[in-house]
């Protein structure tokens, strides 16, 4: 996926744990675990905004862009 969620990165910044912040979101820890494992397929913009006001950070300091690269085939 060529979208990138460091929700990891800053947590360890603001030194919250997982439960801590899933208590100030209002996220169940199993849909925030699936968020910051960047396995997520979707987030909701009031979930994004949750989470910006309680690590004082913007979107896109948790949001990344990478260019996916193309697989070879190997021929």
């Amino acid at each position: 996926m060529a979208i990138i969620i460091n929700l990891d990165v800053m947590m360890a910044k603001r030194k919250k744990g997982l439960k801590e912040l899933a208590e100030e979101v209002d996220i169940t820890l199993a849909n925030l675990s699936i968020l910051k494992n960047n396995k997520a397929k979707a987030v909701r913009f009031s979930t994004l905004e949750a989470i910006c006001k309680a690590l004082d950070c913007q979107p896109g300091d948790i949001l990344e862009y990478r260019e996916e690269e193309e697989e070879e085939d190997g021929i």
